[in-house]
């Protein structure tokens, strides 16, 4: 959409221009939770109301509501009442939101929510009757004065402890702000006022193109009246926050439209020039909260209550953060370290060592370490720094060399600046083989101190974590780690056999087992073995992993991976995705895959977003073009997956996968011809038996060749008996003939089988088979693979 003043492009859905705030369409209805002039039946003290409730005066009243103090005088206890005004009883919306707002509530037992005893109506007028709160508000405390910061951190913990059981439990607020945060005479705090809440379970009685909420804390996407999720209340919790520093808010505004462009446009005043002598945590936790784009908050409460219990209130440290840092954010590539043992059976050792700096480093927010597979494709290779450093887009390397002599070790190593060569740091290591943990936290911290990286709370311990303290099993860790960046059915196996010695050393080794799950989710995925026997070993070793240590990332990135291919689940999923990416943001695997479980989601724009971060991370990883061909072809964008695939071919010109997903982009855009030529390559170089041929047959169709159709998919057909088959290949090629009632069983094997194209069927047939959507049992296998919108 053309904004009508500034002529930028707007997604669709927004109600004002992203540029200027201009109201793109006037004619379409935005709402603001203020107070209107509302008339209330007027309940007069000492009143008996519903035969047990004793009136008393009134405490409060806005928009939707008018509240009185009340005694419930059957169970002898002081309660709040708050009454739906009397114009809005005929305002089916307004009733409905009223009655969900004491449903959201009850569906809470929380310390920090206040409790809801009922709902009902009585005189012709609906109430809900609440704990009534003996205290002030959040509001007229901040009016009051400055808050003590210690007071100022237990509020808000508070508060992010109420939301993490809303959205947990499917709720999200919408409308967190001082005047609906109540603090008892003992300073607790009490959420209140769920009546703009959005239930995952329930209706979303927001109607379309209109913006609810109270403008000044709203974030970005509610403020432009675009899809919103549990990120708006971190958002508008970090509002909150920042008034209670300053004691003002962060975005104003004259007029509505002046403070929306502030909040869409504008970064607040940095709070350590409001408030002196301010815990560096504070300015580092309201970055967070209040970045534009969702994906760069924090994912999820429970990460944002982690950063505030980590909170040191005497660290008074004056520091260039990284939030207001000028010059150009930190980012780095670990190259493999030279083996210089003269013993190849060594290079495990080296590469490891490698890999285990690579993960340590990712876990950091905020700066950008290249995953392993880029960085080690200068393995071996003799590459300027400079060229280096372009093709990772990384201003800094890391390189080193390791000799092993028994148990002796000597290792190098250099922190060198990409645009002139300079080393800002080198160090040499001669210690024995036990010593190799404290050297890994050694050259970390290292890294961050000369890269002046403020590390948050408690990623130096994060930095410093080890999962066994027997230098041997960790070596036998290393070597199964080798083995497991080779995948193939061999080396899996050597991995395995790594792994289980480990493990044999140190029964708690976590690292190991997650190893092991690993390596049983490769089989099982590639095909390697059977899926059903890998699927309850992976899981078996991921249970004995986070048992053991259940903040280990690298076991979350495998039950992620798991419960979405696999199981399934996509509630479980997301929050395993959310959990890994909050402990590794840097972990392009898990960003990649998460995108693919953004498709499945219909999330389109979230998934282009996540695929890209990982081609951020992993810039040389073949396999993640070939994804973002395959996410820009599967969401409408043709020429951008065309785009995608030339930079594919220039990594890899026999992959597959890349050839097949281009396939669909052509063929969508009716260019056929080549539609063909490219599917033919993806069967030479190796895309999963069965796809290209069901999208050759497709293209005949389509081009009304009917002879050569039939023979692509018989050729598909015959190799049922040779291969383990893609059902859902075979179900779109029997639909396409005409032929539902096939269709149906094969797509009743593909669930059985647990085919990995299962999770998009909702995506990929309207553009494959579109009749098929319309067949009723199509919706039943939707909603058994629970994929129904």
């Amino acid at each position: 959409m053309k904004c009508p003043q500034c002529n930028s492009d707007n997604p669709d859905t927004s109600q004002f221009c992203g540029n200027c705030a201009a109201l793109l369409n006037p004619e379409k209805l935005f709402s603001l939770t203020k107070s209107p002039a509302t008339l209330y039946k007027t309940l007069k003290e000492g009143t008996l109301f519903a035969n047990k409730y004793r009136i008393g005066g009134e405490i409060g009243r806005g928009g939707m509501g008018v509240v009185y103090k009340a005694e419930d005088t059957k169970l002898k206890r002081i309660v709040a009442l708050k009454f739906l005004p009397q114009e809005l009883m005929r305002d089916k919306e307004a009733k409905e939101r009223f009655i969900q707002e004491a449903q959201a509530a009850a569906a809470l037992d929380h310390p920090n929510i206040c409790t809801i005893y009922e709902i009902n109506e009585s005189d012709g007028q609906t109430f809900i009757s609440m704990a009534y709160i003996k205290g002030q508000s959040l509001k007229e405390k901040i009016a009051s004065g400055p808050i003590i910061l210690e007071e100022v951190l237990n509020i808000t913990i508070d508060i992010a402890e109420g939301l993490k059981e809303a959205h947990e439990n499917g709720i999200i607020h919408r409308d967190i702000k001082p005047a609906n945060i109540m603090l008892t005479n003992k300073n607790q705090v009490k959420i209140m006022d769920f009546g703009l809440a959005k239930l995952t379970w329930g209706a979303d009685l927001t109607r379309t193109a209109t913006i609810m909420g109270t403008l000044a804390f709203m974030s970005p996407e509610q403020a432009t009246g675009e899809k919103t999720d549990h990120r708006t209340d971190i958002w508008s919790l970090g509002c909150v926050l920042y008034e209670m520093l300053a004691g003002r808010r962060p975005f104003k505004g004259t007029h509505d439209q002046a403070a929306i462009y502030s909040i869409l446009n504008e970064e607040p005043e940095p709070i350590a020039r409001l408030r002196k002598n301010l815990p560096v945590g504070f300015e580092m936790i309201l970055h967070t909260c209040l970045q534009k784009d969702p994906h760069k908050r924090y994912r999820n409460m429970k990460a944002l209550l982690s950063d505030l219990r980590s909170m040191d209130l005497e660290d008074k440290t004056q520091v260039l953060t990284a939030v207001h840092a000028k010059e150009e954010p930190p980012s780095i590539a670990v190259l493999p370290f030279v083996n210089m043992s003269g013993d190849p059976e060594n290079e495990y050792f080296s590469d490891g060592l490698s890999e285990a700096i690579i993960n340590s480093l990712t876990k950091i927010r905020d700066f950008k370490v290249v995953a392993r597979t880029s960085a080690f494709s200068f393995k071996g290779k003799d590459v300027d720094i400079r060229d280096i450093g372009k093709q990772l887009d990384v201003n800094k390397v890391l390189e080193g060399s390791v000799q092993k002599a028994g148990n002796r070790l000597r290792i190098t190593a250099q922190l060198i600046n990409v645009s002139d060569g300079y080393h800002l740091w080198s160090e040499r290591f001669d210690r024995n083989m036990d010593d190799v943990f404290a050297i890994q936290d050694e050259i970390s911290l290292s890294v961050v101190e000369s890269l002046k990286v403020t590390l948050r709370f408690g990623e130096k311990t994060a930095l410093k974590k080890r999962s066994t303290e027997d230098a041997d099993a960790y070596n036998l860790y290393l070597k199964g780690l080798y083995f497991t960046a080779r995948p193939d059915t061999e080396s899996l196996g050597k991995a395995l056999n790594f792994f289980q010695e480990a493990l044999d050393r140190d029964p708690n080794f976590a690292l190991a087992y997650s190893g092991m799950a690993r390596v049983f989710g490769s089989f099982a995925a590639m095909n390697l073995a059977s899926p059903a026997e890998m699927w309850p070993k992976a899981k078996a070793a991921l249970q004995k992993a986070l048992a053991l240590d259940e903040d280990l990332a690298e076991a979350h990135a495998q039950m992620a991976f798991m419960a979405f291919w696999s199981g399934w689940d996509w509630d479980a999923a997301e929050k395993s995705f959310d959990r890994v990416l909050a402990l590794n943001p840097g972990d392009a695997f898990s960003h990649g895959n998460y995108a693919w479980f953004m498709l499945s989601q219909k999330r389109f724009d979230e998934s282009i977003r996540e695929v890209k971060r990982a081609l951020s991370l992993d810039p040389l990883m073949p396999l993640y073009y070939a994804w973002s061909v395959g996410l820009h072809a599967a969401t409408g964008r043709y020429d951008e997956a065309i785009q995608e695939f030339a930079k594919a071919m220039e990594l890899d010109p026999k992959l597959g996968l890349a050839y097949f997903h281009v396939g669909i982009a052509y063929t969508q855009k009716g260019e056929f011809e080549r539609a063909i030529e490219v599917l033919e390559k993806s069967k030479e170089f190796g895309a999963y038996p069965g796809w290209a041929e069901t999208i050759i047959a497709l293209v005949y169709l389509k081009k009304c060749e009917k002879e050569k159709a039939a023979r692509a998919f018989q050729e598909q057909l015959a190799q049922i008996e040779k291969t383990a088959p893609s059902f859902v290949s075979l179900a779109w090629g029997a639909a396409a003939f005409g032929d539902f009632d096939l269709a149906f069983e094969f797509f009743e094997k593909a669930y059985e089988t647990r085919d990995i194209l299962m999770p998009y069927i909702h995506v990929y047939t309207d553009m494959m088979v579109p009749g098929l959507q319309r067949d009723p049992r199509f919706n039943d296998l939707l909603e058994k693979m629970k994929l129904v919108d």
